[in-house]
């Protein structure tokens, strides 16, 4: 099995639908601040129907596991608590092993945020940061962590772990498509000191997160933020792909599966008090 990404120097078709939503929603953002009325009433999670989420390659019990019921950010003395629920068991479903990087799969779920990437280190203004934990058999990106206890830090990508990625629209990836942010060759952008080395805007922070029943959990430690006294978030389900050439655009969104929100406004709101999000 190939594990080789190409080094950045200096530092597949996409749903149309949900993607396209996804992107837009995005660029706005991106453009510039105000998406969103929060509604006035306990603003404090994002609930969402049951049996919406939808695929062009999973079905039944395979999909069941990212059809998002409720989505929450919460803050906890320190730390900052991200939860997903949905109707199935939450991490069931991993990508079909290929035995190849090139075209290999990655299922995630996704907190898309109002946050700046600068606020764990990357470059600031580059696109939209999310957090995400994710599951991909055919790669490991996360070099500084043994998450199987093996021995070996390169051989579990297969296991849920977390990252912080730069999202942005890419029509390479197909129309309305998103990727992650990839590094330009010849630029050094500020990257966070856990970048894994790939040649994309991603951070390998070693969060490690807890699946129970029908929720995912991600605890973030508000140390590792240049923390604002508030931000947005949504949720988010979603298949991305290695290109097939392993090379720039690495990473596209191929599938998106479901939206906490429906229409990725970011309703849900952290303060300074505590606090999560509701449609």
């Amino acid at each position: 099995m190939s594990n080789h990404f190409p080094t950045p120097k200096g530092s597949g078709s996409s749903r149309i639908g949900r993607s396209a939503l996804l992107a837009g929603a995005l660029i706005a953002s991106i453009a510039g601040g105000g998406l969103y009325a929060l509604s006035s009433d306990t603003p404090d999670r994002i609930d969402s129907p049951a049996k919406d989420a939808t695929s062009k390659t999973l079905e039944g019990a395979r999909l069941a596991p990212f059809d998002l019921v409720q989505t929450t950010v919460t803050r906890e003395g320190t730390k900052l608590v991200f939860v997903e629920r949905v109707s199935g068991k939450a991490g069931a479903s991993t990508p079909t092993p290929s035995g190849k990087l090139a075209g290999s799969g990655v299922f995630s779920y996704v907190w898309p945020t109002s946050l700046d990437p600068s606020v764990v280190g990357f470059e600031g203004k580059t696109g939209t940061l999310a957090l995400a934990a994710t599951s991909h058999p055919d790669f490991d990106d996360t070099p500084h962590y043994d998450e199987n206890g093996d021995g070996d830090p390169k051989n579990d990508g297969n296991l849920w772990h977390s990252h912080w990625v730069v999202l942005t629209p890419d029509e390479s990836c197909g129309p309305g498509a998103l990727k992650v942010r990839d590094i330009q060759s010849g630029t050094t952008p500020k990257l966070p000191a856990t970048w894994p080395g790939l040649p994309i805007f991603i951070d390998s922070p070693g969060y490690e997160p807890e699946l129970t029943g029908n929720s995912i959990r991600v605890d973030v430690p508000l140390k590792d933020m240049g923390f604002p006294s508030t931000f947005q978030f949504d949720g988010v389900t979603a298949a991305l792909r290695v290109n097939d050439s392993v090379h720039n655009p690495l990473l596209c969104v191929v599938d998106v599966f479901d939206i906490a929100s429906r229409t990725l406004t970011l309703p849900g709101k952290v303060d300074a008090g505590g606090a999560t999000a509701r449609r």
